[in-house]
């Protein structure tokens, strides 16, 4: 059901195209290739990783992917050829890469794709298994055991995996690290008959609503994959090629050339002088006559029709010119003799009674003094009608 091979220097394979191919990549094989631990006798384990690129080109080809999970796990190439890539020798060029000592050793993988005369197969089936990684269910034995489920269920003459391909690869999500959760793969078979009854089940309409409800199907034959291989029924894929139409349609490969549309005729090497001052006229220097035609009318306007202050007296009657002189005459006497008036005395300068005697006290300034810079206030120490207010005596001094 899969090629499966060891790793060899400069090693040939031969897998048939339709047909899964795997090929291990050992770390114990590499581990000859760099040199042992410093200490005599010390088991080496050394981190080694793995680069896979197609001769010449710094990527696979198209149909062949690679997963290595950790530095000291196996490497795994795996694919399904095509039918292009028959009688097509594929060199990969295999890189081992040694994490402790940074050294390198290169292999040479020829991939001769043999065609199959069964291929392909008419009846194929898609089934995604949620607890399995891709490189667990690429293992021999466990891809085995499960070729071993679906022979039971369907009763083939011929039976094959055709491709494996993980659910990352098909835009699932990375499972949370958490209750040992699996990424999901999904595993393509065909072969030669046409589908059993029991996966005819999921096209039945209760179990089509049931996984429109993301409710669990019922399905007879789950029983023989759920002890090893928990399937999800609502992703399978049935594909019955005997009755699909080919909607392949031959293409005409011409020679590149555009279809006729009339003679090129390329422009010529010399060209003509083109006349710009009409193209001048129209853009600047019409709107700029206008522009100077519009302000000679708005100067006219403003400066020489001004009729003038002596053009208004005389149309003023003589009455409103008197009251008008008399008001600005007026205006003027008031603002004339508000410079001159004295600023009002603060309350704290005016003249107060003596608290004792009943006496005017005369203000704190004579009428020489600049009022102007005077202080409203004054400490007790300036004062120098202050009154003196009797002190306690002792007894017997009365």
């Amino acid at each position: 059901y899969t090629i499966l091979s060891k790793v060899h220097s400069d090693r040939n394979v031969y897998p048939s195209a339709g047909v899964l191919f795997v090929h291990v990549l050992e770390r114990e094989y590499f581990k000859g290739e760099f040199p042992p631990y410093p200490k005599p006798g010390e088991i080496s384990n050394d981190p080694i990783t793995f680069n896979t690129n197609l001769m010449g080109y710094p990527d696979r080809p198209g149909w062949l992917r690679y997963i290595q999970r950790t530095p000291y796990s196996d490497g795994v190439l795996y694919g399904s050829p095509t039918v292009e890539n028959v009688g097509k020798p594929t060199i990969i060029e295999i890189t081992a890469y040694n994490r402790r000592t940074f050294e390198t050793a290169r292999h040479n993988l020829i991939i001769n794709i043999m065609s199959a005369e069964d291929f392909p197969l008419p009846y194929q089936a898609e089934f995604f298994i949620r607890n399995m990684n891709v490189e667990e269910m690429l293992a021999s034995e466990v891809l085995g055991d499960f070729l071993g489920a679906v022979k039971n269920i369907w009763q083939p003459e011929r039976l094959n995996a055709i491709n494996i391909t993980s659910a990352l690869d098909r835009g699932g999500r990375v499972p949370l690290p958490i209750n040992d959760m699996k990424e999901g793969v999904y595993v393509m078979v065909g072969a030669d008959v046409p589908f059993s009854s029991c996966l005819r089940e999921v096209e039945n309409p209760q179990n089509q609503l049931r996984c429109s409800q993301e409710m669990e199907p019922v399905i007879t034959c789950d029983k023989k994959f759920r002890t090893q291989f928990h399937i999800d029924w609502c992703k399978i894929s049935l594909v019955d090629n005997t009755k699909q139409v080919s909607t392949f349609q031959e293409v005409i490969r011409g020679e590149g050339i555009l279809p006729d549309g009339g003679e090129y005729k390329p422009p010529s090497d010399t060209l003509k002088s083109r006349d710009y001052y009409s193209d001048f006229l129209i853009t600047l220097a019409v709107p700029s006559a206008i522009a100077l035609v519009l302000f000679l009318i708005l100067a006219y306007i403003m400066c020489c029709r001004r009729e003038g202050v002596e053009k208004r007296n005389m149309q003023t009657p003589d009455i409103q010119l008197v009251h008008h002189s008399a008001i600005q005459k007026s205006t003027k006497e008031l603002r004339d003799m508000s410079k001159n008036r004295e600023i009002a005395w603060p309350l704290s300068t005016l003249p107060v009674f003596h608290p004792v005697t009943g006496e005017m006290v005369p203000p704190l300034h004579s009428d020489s003094y600049d009022n102007t810079s005077m202080p409203l206030m004054q400490t007790q120490q300036n004062l120098p009608h202050q009154t003196q207010i009797p002190q306690q005596q002792s007894a017997g001094q009365y």
